[in-house]
């Protein structure tokens, strides 16, 4: 049985900066859901509706080093234009532009939070 990516959740220190950095540079939209902070991510549109998100405040701090949590890759048409907009609003580019031969272009950064992300631009699309 194969398992697809059906859901992820973000968990982040400050929502409102959060929320800002996803809307300005991958487009997501956020849904109010359940208790205050907490959050339905629409990460597409009625067309392609893409995966199920959640974000909300962590229930404690982060702290140490390396990879903490999942490490999501994304969809996108343009890793360039995508990592300036990661930068622009206060993320930091932790794997620069990078062509996976018969894969495509990968840009990995860590989001306001310290989230680790990638974002791909697929030669082909992507197996679900």
């Amino acid at each position: 049985m194969a398992a697809n990516l059906a859901s992820f959740s973000l968990h982040v220190d400050d929502v409102g900066r959060a929320r800002g950095f996803y809307e300005a540079v991958l487009g997501w939209e956020f849904e109010p859901w359940g208790p205050p902070g907490f959050y339905l991510v629409h990460t597409g549109d009625d067309a392609s509706p893409g995966i199920q998100g959640l974000m909300h405040e962590r229930s404690e701090p982060r702290s140490g080093g390396g990879l903490n949590g999942i490490e999501p890759t994304f969809a996108v048409t343009d890793v360039e234009a995508v990592a300036t907009l990661v930068e622009e609003h206060g993320g930091t580019i932790t794997f620069p532009r990078s062509v996976i031969p018969g894969v495509g272009a990968l840009v990995r950064f860590l989001d306001t939070e310290g989230n680790d992300i990638g974002v791909m631009a697929y030669d082909t699309a992507p197996h679900t």
